[in-house]
């Protein structure tokens, strides 16, 4: 096993895998990629359910009426005080402008009549895009509108309706991976400078993660064509986790390399020691994340199930750059980019009895116990804020910046019912009961109206429009859903409920379903893994009691951030799943580092002095890694929506919480506490503690 992790290190070899590596960038260059894989971002909400879903069935019934995937487009004319004669001919005009507009576009319908509110101070006007697939198809007329229409001597005017949110959401994702990449990788080469005190090194990690990146958007669209569903979060997560990652294992990689080149005069032999002590560890760790991250393969929303192979992909590619190309173009280029601090042969080493962690781990040492409860009990304290958790972010609210789909929602909302602006669709035979259907859907509370859809096409099946008293995309509506289901089955059994509020509800329901489901498998994975690399049960176990800890203190107090400082109105029915899947594996990734490297020194040393010794050498190198994952995740704050702001920030400070609290002080204090039983049951826990030494 020791040759595969060492193919790298060789005086001739190292020259091989880095042919191999340019030579895989540029086909994928060549044939142009990653830019396919961006190409082949979906970001239509109703893409991302299965095809069981109800709404989803109802999309394929409306879409056969309608010959493609339809959404409305709303321009909203309002005047406070009422709409003049003045107002009248400048909405005539406009529609007549909007009209002659959409003759240049194959997939959209003219403008309808006025509809004007009962108050006089409102009037819509009214048409369909149908869907082709491509974003430019939805992006193009909505953009067309809106240079069409402006507010004017008090005459407020806004394009919205499910077509212009799908339109702001498409305009949002555009360039995103440019903007995160630029801030990701300013960030890591600025910190990589602060670590390793070289105006130089950072070059080669930041190269190795660079062409991880690519290389993974070349074999991630590979996984597209098969049917992977990715979207433009998928893909700012994606690039995070690459980069975070990736340049987490380079800096516990080039860490163990430095140690050996103080202690070896040939640089091959000392990379080759570096990969053989170190590889396993990174191997172990990458293969959690990613085994974590296929467990998303799972869940019924395809978005999130699309993560899964893309995210798992990453992370493996991440590891393979990290394992080959960086030790090779390390060994090409020698000791010499390590300037001014170049570690030479013969250099005093690192003393593991010495250092902030090794007088960290003596003071743990005294009282383990006492520090273990104190850690806890402040993790507890953090973990109340979930009393105060949220799931109220919903589509509508999920820009950062304003966006003018919602202004077109207010607009329409002061005047009309909320729910005109994107009406639910309630599909039935066309031999049903009509009258009785819609009766029945109209004495469900928050159902202001209901109406018959003129379709054309396929005449055994009928379309009923039902006009919500709320936001469509709020989530009283989506507490609508499931009464108005029951109310239209009780009178025909094959009636079905679809429409934008409907898809928001199934999504919300798949992800609550996910959740429960993936986050025990997660864990059971993550345990497993843990199993196989400690050799014991008992550290496994406590390694994941004191994750998800951590996980439930990062919830809890990201709760109380985002509610009071940054006002955000909930979170994102997926969150607590994606923040468990990244925060659990990636902060079993640093407890594995420590465990190991402890681990090896206990058969050395015995426990206690194993563990000390293993905190003192892995604490600045995995500490540097936790601050650079955590400034990673957080540049996805720097993206204009919520869901990504949270995500980041709940990883960045969970991260940085097993980093500063969980790996430094409450596992080792367990750790020293349980001793050598720690180990059960393998050897290790069988062993006599060797006699402490007196105090100095």
């Amino acid at each position: 096993m020791s040759r595969v992790f060492t193919i790298a290190a060789g005086r001739r070899s190292k020259f091989v895998v880095l042919a191999v590596w340019v030579a895989v960038i540029f086909a994928g260059f060549a044939f142009d990629l990653p830019g396919k894989f961006a190409d082949a971002e979906e970001n239509d909400s109703s893409s991302f359910l299965p095809g069981d879903a109800e709404s989803t069935q109802v999309l394929d019934v409306t879409s056969r009426f309608e010959g493609g995937e339809v959404a409305p487009t709303v321009v909203v004319f309002r005047r406070a005080d009422g709409l003049t004669t003045a107002d009248q001919r400048t909405i005539e005009q406009t529609r007549a402008e909007l009209s002659d507009a959409t003759r240049q576009f194959e997939n959209t319908t003219p403008f309808s009549e006025p509809q004007v509110s009962e108050d006089g101070t409102t009037a819509l006007l009214i048409n369909e895009i149908r869907g082709t697939g491509e974003g430019d198809a939805i992006l193009d007329p909505i953009e067309e509108y809106r240079s069409l229409t402006e507010s004017e001597d008090g005459l407020e005017v806004a394009v919205g309706g499910p077509a212009g949110l799908s339109a702001d959401a498409i305009t949002v994702f555009e360039g995103i991976n440019g903007t995160l990449l630029a801030a990701a990788g300013g960030l890591v080469i600025v910190l990589l400078i602060l670590i390793y005190r070289s105006p130089i090194f950072w070059f080669f990690p930041i190269l190795a993660v660079g062409f991880a990146e690519l290389a993974t958007r070349s074999l991630g669209y590979g996984l597209t064509e098969l049917g992977v569903t990715v979207n433009g979060q998928s893909s700012s997560i994606l690039s995070v986790l690459v980069i975070g990652a990736g340049t987490d294992y380079a800096l516990l990689l080039v860490s163990r390399y430095r140690e050996e080149l103080r202690r070896h005069e040939d640089r091959h032999e000392a990379m080759a020691l570096a990969l053989r002590t170190a590889g396993p560890a990174i191997f172990a760790s990458g293969l959690t994340v990613a085994a974590a991250l296929l467990s998303l393969t799972l869940a019924e929303v395809n978005g999130t199930a699309g993560l899964g192979p893309v995210g798992a992909l990453g992370i493996a590619v991440a590891i393979l750059s990290m394992l080959t190309f960086l030790p090779a173009i390390l060994l090409v280029v020698g000791r010499r980019p390590f300037w001014p601090f170049i570690p030479h042969f013969g250099d005093t080493a690192s003393d593991e009895s010495r250092g902030v962690f090794r007088r960290l781990g003596d003071r743990i040492a005294r009282r383990p116990g006492a520090v273990a409860a104190v850690s806890t009990i402040v993790l507890l304290i953090m973990a109340a804020g979930l009393v105060d958790y949220s799931n109220g972010l919903t589509q509508s609210s999920s820009f950062r910046d304003e966006v003018e789909t919602v202004e077109a929602q207010e607009l329409t909302a002061a005047a009309f019912p909320p729910g005109q602006s994107a009406p639910t669709q309630i599909v039935a035979p066309a031999d049903a009961d009509l009258r009785a259907i819609a009766a029945a859907a109209s004495e469900v509370p928050g159902v202001e109206a209901v109406s018959p859809r003129p379709v054309d096409g396929d005449e055994s099946q009928v379309v009923l429009n039902a006009t919500l008293s709320d936001d469509p995309y709020s989530t009283e509506a989506y507490d609508v859903i499931g009464p108005l289901r029951d109310a239209v089955r009780s009178v025909e059994p094959e009636a079905l409920v679809g429409g934008p509020t409907a898809t928001e509800y199934d999504l919300r329901e798949a992800s609550a379903r996910d959740t429960r489901l993936l986050i025990p498998i997660a864990l059971a994975i993550v345990l497993l893994i843990l199993i196989g690399l400690l050799r014991s049960i008992v550290a496994p176990l406590l390694l994941i009691a004191t994750v998800v800890l951590s996980f439930a203190a990062a919830i809890g107090v990201s709760t109380i951030v985002f509610d009071v400082v940054f006002g955000f109105p909930g979170a994102d029915p997926s969150l607590p799943l994606f923040g468990f899947i990244f925060l659990v594996a990636l902060g079993v990734d640093y407890n594995i580092f420590l465990m190991t490297r402890v681990r090896e020194e206990t058969l050395v040393h015995g426990s206690r002095e194993g563990t000390l010794r293993g905190l003192a050498v892995t604490g600045s190198v995995i500490t540097a890694a936790g601050v650079v994952l955590a400034g990673t995740f957080a540049v996805l704050a720097v993206l204009p929506l919520v869901f990504l702001t949270e995500i980041g920030f709940i990883v960045a400070f969970g991260v940085l919480l097993d980093t500063f609290l969980v790996r430094s002080v409450l596992v080792p204090a367990l750790v020293l506490k349980i001793g050598p039983k720690i180990w059960w049951p393998s050897k290790l826990a069988r062993e006599r503690e060797p006699e402490r030494p007196g105090p100095a």
